[in-house]
């Protein structure tokens, strides 16, 4: 049994009563629910379900006002370890962490930041409801988990976003009266995920809450500087406590030009407080939103929307080791030449990359969306997806993303897998002894997935599926 340790429980019942520490003691002990968000941009829940339950005989249910969210009901373990998995048809992730994104309520015509990105559940989820245009921004200060957000956006194929590695306090000394839209899911004390994560009560203590906290104000108030008038701010935290959710857009609703707004969450739905430990705070704050685990069956959450009214002024700005980059369109003279090759060799109507930007790095060619907006460029770690790379006679060799990305758009060199030994020897990165096709790039299909590209050489089809993704496993006996 999980014994949430005498500090939490006091916190908790002081908090919310001795019924609801009863409830929480309940919850933290109960068996996790496993929740998947459904990627739009490749496929349906219906076709997801459809194909989890005749491959893997993994059973799930569409979430009752969340209809890209499935709830799994049998095969939990497997769920990560799908061929639909790692080709980022869906994204494992709770329930409640689905709710931010959806409460910010992005369109591909903003400007969109998320300040603290990693591992990217819901800058992926942004891309998604951006359909994978406009300018999406994802910041993450913390080195160890930059690779997780890089890895998701390229999972799930989001080609709109940029990768920033910064601290976001900064960041409102580059961005000035800059964004539509922002979510700060910030970095928070846990108590709503104790459930999942029972390491957070070894550390739990209120010092370390107002740690936190102070990180938390610093977070929101930046943000709030770096939206336009008429912007909007998405608060959310994993967490229980007063002092890292009310208490924040209390101190911040009384020194800076915005307003709360009434949102209504789709799953448990109480107003936040309005007085804590007998002082009285901002009345508005019941319109913040409290998700309680114990009834939500899910991770508990804080969630809170703002709006600027004023534009705010930096009292200095922050200047930053620039680099040479330049987004290019098709037609550019040092690409143009290169891309007919593919649309040639790939018979693909040249037109699809109108829908691009692209950058050279050397050898290396990157893409984004082509409606993607910023001039600070060069404070980026990475812009958009991998493209391809130039080889020795100065042609294109496609990369798995972009194959999986132009996908229908490819009509000539494909090869369809027919047998799963063919299909496991290619995800796991191996060649397949054939001698029937012709020397050349290839990309590679399987029941109608496109999972990436290969290069027939004597030897056989050699894969290249992403060395990052062959290390995860997945199930192909289906």
């Amino acid at each position: 049994m999980i014994d949430p340790g005498e500090k939490i429980k006091s916190y908790v019942s002081s908090l919310f009563g001795e019924k609801n520490l009863s409830h929480f003691i309940d919850f933290i002990n109960s068996e996790p629910h496993q929740y998947l968000r459904i990627n739009p941009l490749k496929t349906t829940p219906e076709i997801i379900r459809k194909k989890l339950f005749t491959r893997y005989e993994i059973e799930t249910e569409i979430v009752s006002n969340l209809p890209f969210a499935l709830k799994v009901t049998m095969g939990e373990e497997l769920a990560g370890k799908t061929l639909e998995h790692i080709l980022g048809f869906y994204y494992i992730q709770s329930l409640s962490s689905m709710i931010p994104a959806l409460m910010l309520s992005p369109n591909e015509n903003d400007l969109v930041l998320d300040l603290c990105a990693a591992p990217g559940s819901k800058t992926t989820q942004l891309g998604e409801m951006m359909k994978n245009r406009g300018t999406l921004i994802s910041n993450e200060i913390q080195l160890s988990r930059l690779k997780a957000l890089v890895h998701n956006i390229e999972r799930m194929n989001i080609v709109n976003a940029g990768v920033i590695h910064q601290k976001g306090e900064l960041l409102s000394k580059i961005y000035e009266n800059y964004f539509d839209k922002i979510l700060v899911d910030a970095p928070c004390s846990g108590l709503g995920i104790i459930q999942k994560k029972e390491e957070v009560i070894k550390w739990w203590d209120e010092k370390k809450v107002q740690v936190l906290a102070d990180l938390q104000l610093r977070l929101l108030i930046a943000a709030v500087k770096m939206l336009k008038v008429g912007g909007e701010v998405v608060y959310s935290t994993c967490t229980l406590t007063a002092e890292e959710n009310e208490l924040i857009i209390n101190k911040v609703l009384s020194k800076y030009p915005v307003e709360i707004i009434d949102i209504e969450l789709p799953v448990s739905n109480h107003e936040g407080l309005t007085s804590f430990e007998g002082e009285k705070l901002n009345p508005d704050l019941q319109k913040g939103k409290r998700i309680f685990p114990w009834e939500a069956g899910t991770d508990g959450f804080f969630i809170a929307k703002l709006k600027k009214t004023v534009e705010t002024k930096s009292l200095e700005k922050y200047s930053f080791a620039k680099k040479d980059v330049k987004l290019i369109s098709y037609t550019h003279k040092d690409l143009y030449q290169k891309l007919k090759y593919l649309t040639d060799y790939f018979d693909i109507d040249s037109k699809i990359f109108s829908h691009y930007k692209f950058i050279l790095k050397g050898i290396d060619i990157y893409f984004i969306s082509a409606d993607w907006n910023d001039n600070n460029t060069g404070m980026f770690e990475r812009i958009g997806l991998k493209f391809g790379t130039i080889d020795k006679n100065g042609e294109i060799v496609l990369n798995t993303q972009a194959a999986q990305i132009l996908g229908g758009e490819i009509k000539n060199s494909v090869i369809e897998f027919q047998s799963q030994a063919e299909l496991k020897t290619y995800m796991g990165g191996g060649i397949i002894k054939t001698d029937s096709y012709k020397e050349g790039q290839y990309v590679i299909k399987y029941d109608d997935y496109i999972l990436g590209t290969a290069v027939v050489t004597k030897a056989g089809i050699k894969s290249r599926f992403p060395r990052s993704k062959r290390t995860q496993e997945i199930n192909t006996d289906f």
